[in-house]
């Protein structure tokens, strides 16, 4: 889209933006009337009435795009599709008040939001050296080969985390092996030993104190328990046939880019957090249809066929101001919940190599967009243009009132300082009005449309900005972990309501997926400073410092936080827009929502 083309399709724009309404549901005076004649309870974590929890039914939910694997020692994908499956030591608390946790994201959770999950409790020595872990009795394997509903023990933990930390840990029969590819933070925890003593205990010993320790184990993205006989016997649990957990549902067919079937486990260890004598799963079947088109999806929701289609099914949320007011028009029937953590539509610099490692630049291509304009227009004012940094959680971020106004003006629309700043930078105009080319990487699931906008902007300073979408899959990945990946520009999300030090990590060279490819001394020194902290008050000072030095030194293009939006069907309850449960942990949430069988009969479905 040429710069001319896109300021005539934002004037038009402006003269047919219209107010946000706010997309919820119905109000329950329009519902049908088998609504009105359930039993009603008190949803405990929200205040509002909701219809009686039941059992029995199936729930569907659309998919963007297929895994395809399912051992997350292999890629981050997995547990996204085998977390229904498979489990963890912790998982965030279901049963917490809306208010007291935000329920977005599938990042680790705090210590504060986790319970246990595979592992009941647990405590520390006094010089935070040895962590012990009482794991759950009577928690038993699905019962199918090779393990055949076999009681959990510690020695199964003690297997899952030798395996993932691999030559990281000593003594074990994977000390020659590589550690996960997934191992992050997780793999930066100084063990020394990890032993089970016991068939209900495992003993966590570190060579010297570790302020999150605890967090990483009970709910590091991919650090999840897999029986011993399916590793052994098979190498690794990338076959979905023997994939075999604790979990609320069994995986039992798999069509490959076609869909996924789960089963719900009879002998599930859990029950609902909210209501406490009801075991889980509500849904005797939950199923997941693979659908790469939007419009498979609208018409998929439209004709009942889907349950729910937004954040858990891997790209399927509607990102859409349009798309979600017509749905609202058409199909005023249907549940729209906004769901936002943090802003999407940003990009992040390579700072290694020039034309990105001159903060001048960095600061120009900032400079060249009217974010207001573009919020106004092609999000319809729904969204908020304040510029931020990496973090977004209270209290671990500096707010944008209080930058230096020095920083505050490198985030502001100011084309002409920007091109100012380009030529002092010594990239002048060429004969084709050109000053240099770059590309920006981006998934084929992200709004094309905001970087098609933004990319005319840059263009208008002389930056020719070519998009290089990439389906996002196992290709997308490697892609991110090769240090010497070409990079000028990538999609980027910021402010997320992620773990503050997990956000700051990626930006060392110590993590593989650095999305800077930044080396920064000053940053390095501040991180090393928040890595020795005894407390997380101590810790929070130099990620302060982080934060605001991540922003001062302009490392990316922070765009506006606009919502998007999950869908369910009328008859899907217990639902509030909810993200993970922890770490990747979205399947989860599916074992805790039931169907109102009444409510969908009388519909005609």
């Amino acid at each position: 889209m040429c710069y001319a083309t896109l300021k005539k399709y934002l004037a038009v724009l402006i003269g047919l933006a219209v107010t946000a309404t706010g997309l919820s549901a119905a109000p329950a005076e329009e519902q049908p009337a088998a609504a009105m004649e359930k039993e009603m309870v008190l949803d405990p974590t929200t205040g509002k009435m909701v219809t009686a929890p039941e059992y029995g039914g199936t729930l569907t939910q659309a998919a963007g795009r297929d895994q395809k694997v399912f051992d997350t020692y292999l890629a981050w994908s997995p547990f996204q599709v085998s977390s229904a499956v498979v489990e963890k030591l912790g998982i965030v608390d279901w049963g917490l008040s809306r208010d007291e946790f935000h329920f977005r994201g599938g990042y680790p959770a705090p210590l504060f939001a986790l319970k246990g999950a595979l592992a009941e409790s647990w405590d520390m020595s006094p010089d935070r050296l040895i962590y012990t872990f009482n794991i759950r009795q009577g928690v038993h394997w699905h019962d199918k080969p090779p393990v055949n509903g076999r009681e959990l023990t510690a020695k199964d933990v003690e297997h899952s985390f030798h395996r993932f930390l691999g030559n990281r840990l000593t003594g074990t029969e994977f000390s020659e092996a590589e550690p996960a590819v997934t191992a992050g933070e997780l793999g930066t925890v100084p063990f020394e030993s990890i032993t089970a003593t016991d068939e209900y205990t495992v003993v966590f010993t570190l060579k010297e104190p570790y302020l999150r320790t605890p967090n990483m184990i009970l709910d590091w993205h991919t650090i999840v328990i897999y029986p011993p006989e399916v590793i052994k016997a098979d190498g690794d649990a990338s076959d979905w046939r023997n994939l075999v957990g604790t979990g609320p549902f069994e995986l039992t067919d798999y069509v490959e880019s076609v869909s996924i079937t789960y089963t719900k486990n009879p002998d599930y260890w859990g029950y609902d957090e909210k209501f406490p004598e009801n075991r889980l799963p509500y849904v005797d079947e939950f199923r997941v249809l693979f659908m790469a088109e939007e419009a498979t999806r609208l018409a998929a929701l439209r004709s009942r066929k889907i349950d729910y289609s937004g954040y858990h099914g891997a790209g399927t949320m509607i990102k859409s101001i349009d798309v979600a007011e017509s749905l609202k028009r058409t199909n005023p029937e249907l549940v729209l919940n906004e769901y936002s953590e943090r802003a999407d539509n940003g990009f992040i610099f390579n700072v290694s190599e020039p034309p990105f490692d001159d903060i001048r630049v960095r600061k120009a291509m900032n400079m060249a967009l009217d974010h207001e304009t573009i919020n106004n227009t092609y999000f319809k004012g729904y969204g908020d243009t304040t510029p931020r940094g990496q973090i977004g959680m209270p209290g671990f971020h500096v707010p944008f009132d209080e930058w230096p106004q020095e920083v505050k003006d490198a985030y502001s629309y100011n084309p002409e300082g920007a091109e100012k700043l380009l030529d002092e930078a010594g990239y002048p105009r060429g004969a084709d009005g050109i000053r240099f080319k770059t590309d920006a990487k981006f998934r084929d699931s992200e709004d094309v449309g905001w970087v098609e906008a933004v990319a005319a902007y840059w263009s208008e300073i002389g930056v020719d900005v070519k998009l290089d979408p990439r389906p996002a899959d196992a290709a997308w990945n490697a892609w991110w972990a090769d240090p010497e990946r070409e990079q000028g520009l990538v999609h980027y999300a910021f402010g997320a309501l992620s773990d503050s030090y997990d956000a700051m990590l990626r930006f060392t060279p110590a993590f593989q997926y650095n999305p800077a490819k930044s080396d920064d001394p000053v940053f390095n020194a501040l991180f090393e400073r928040a890595k020795a902290a005894t407390t997380f008050e101590e810790q929070r000072e130099p990620i302060l410092e982080m934060d605001m030095y991540f922003k001062k030194s302009v490392w990316g293009v922070p765009g506006p936080e606009v919502p998007q939006f999950n869908v369910t069907q009328p008859w899907v309850k217990g639902y509030n827009s909810e993200g993970g449960l922890g770490g990747l942990q979205w399947y989860a949430i599916f074992a805790r929502l039931w169907i109102d069988q009444d409510l969908k009969k009388e519909m005609g479905f």
